[in-house]
Formats: C-alpha cells, structure tokens, sequence
C-alpha cells in the first residue's frame, strides 16, 4: 500500500459549505484516520492575499467570518485552534531558505478558507494552526515554488493543507445563486481537464491552464486555484497526486480534492 504523503488539496466551498457538508465533506473527514496526529497544521488559503508570503503568529488565532449575507448560524461558529509560533518559524525559515522573502504577522485569524475545512477534518480544533497567505499576482509558478520550499516540513509532522476549489467564478455563483439554472458546462469540463493533468502528473501543463477557454471562465482571477500549486510544490516530484473527491456544488462550484502518495 503506498504511503499518504501529508500534503492535501481540499475545497472549501461557499461558506455554506460548513452547514450543508453533504459528499465533499464526507470524504474529507474520511482522510483524516490516514494522517495520523500532526505536530501542527500549515494551512494556506486563497482568502488572504499579500505582496509577499506571510506566516501567522498568533497564538489564538480567530475565526474570521469574512463573507456577508448568509445564513446567520455561520456568523456564531468558532473555530478555537491555538497557534504554534514554533512551527511558523519553521514555516519562515523554510521560505527563506529557499530563497523566498517572508513576512511575519502576529496576529492573522483563521479565514473562512481556512477554518471551515480545518473544521470538518479536526472539528475539535485541537492540532495547532499556521495560516499561510498567497500571492495571487505572482502566478502559479510562485505558487509551486512555495510548495516547494514547505515540503520539508512534510517529514516534521506538520500537514500542510492547501485549500481553494478547481473552480470558482464568483459571478456566476451569484446568478445561480439568484436565479437558479444548470451547471455550466465549463465547469466539469475543466474539473476533468485538472483531474486529467493531475493523474498524469503535468506540472508543466497545469502551470498553462490559462491557454484552456474553460480554465479562464473557471477562474476569473488565479486565487482560488494557486493552493492547489503549493500542494503539489510541497508533496515532491515523486508523489502521485489521487482525487480523494470529485464532485460539483451549486451547481458552478467543483469540490475535487487530492491527496498524494
């Protein structure tokens, strides 16, 4: 059998996500068994963007409720993960150690990109937390570099997640979400087109999903997609990258999720 790397890509949804779970989260939670007990979890999220990577301090990070207009329920959910300094400078050493600048600030929360899949894979809150920003004017090759400097954390027991969706066009989200409709068929056509490249372990290729009409409907802006380049930086060139999930919610948003082995 082989080996779980502890690297993931996972959704994170529209924040309704946290109250309505459904299959995606499910499959999540099923992950968590194969990763054992991590020392800390190193989570980077589309939802903070800064110029240069930044690294969170903060001893008692809080959750950020950083959407509007939703179901009130989510404005009251918490997640009260601690923070490990420890492990973030670790996170600040390996960044620089490959040559990347780092910032560091002491006092960055858990966004809804970050806690809201944290939550369905350790809803107890109780594995320490780093969140990790990103910097969606460099592009995906920044991102892969990224990844590619935390992969030796992955061998000190920290988990890094990597959360965003394969797709995400906020506009049509909200027309769906107004008007109601049919899944556009962009959306499975580029889930296929990742997941096809991802099996096959494309970098090169998923590094130009720009070049494909349906990956510039499915992402407007490079955000949302940049983790999934930072997960595979960090899983290394060896790992064979597997959809754990596969699957489109409301009806624009495809939820696939990979792990790497």
């Amino acid at each position: 059998m082989s080996t779980l790397r502890s690297v993931l890509f996972v959704p994170h949804g529209s924040p309704m996500f946290a109250l309505r779970p459904g299959a995606a989260g499910a499959a999540m939670s099923q992950l968590v068994p194969q990763l054992g007990t991590p020392r800390a979890i190193v989570v980077v999220s589309p939802h903070w963007e800064t110029a240069v990577p930044t690294v969170g301090f903060a001893t008692r990070p809080e959750t950020i409720h950083d959407f509007g207009g939703f179901d009130p329920r989510l404005y009251q959910m918490q997640y009260p993960a601690t923070g490990c300094p420890e492990a973030a400078a670790q996170v600040v050493s390996a960044l620089q150690g490959a040559g990347l600048p780092a910032v560091q600030d002491a006092q960055r929360g858990l966004d809804h990109g970050a806690w809201i899949p944290l939550r369905q894979m350790f809803p107890d809150a109780d594995i320490p937390v780093v969140p990790l920003s990103v910097q969606s004017h460099l592009g995906p090759e920044h991102a892969l570099r990224v990844g590619q400097a935390l992969a030796p954390l992955t061998a000190q027991n920290i988990l890094i997640v990597a959360s965003g969706n394969v797709t995400h066009n906020l506009r049509d989200f909200m027309v769906v979400s107004m008007q109601g409709g049919a899944t556009p068929a962009y959306v499975p056509e580029f889930a296929d087109w990742i997941h096809t490249h991802m099996v096959q372990r494309d970098v090169s290729g998923l590094l130009a999903y720009r070049q494909q009409a349906a990956g510039q409907r499915a992402h407007p802006s490079d955000e949302h997609l940049l983790p999934l380049f930072t997960a595979l930086g960090a899983a290394g060139v060896d790992a064979q990258p597997e959809a754990f999930f596969r699957g489109i919610s409301d009806h624009v948003i495809a939820m696939d999720g990979y792990t790497f082995h």
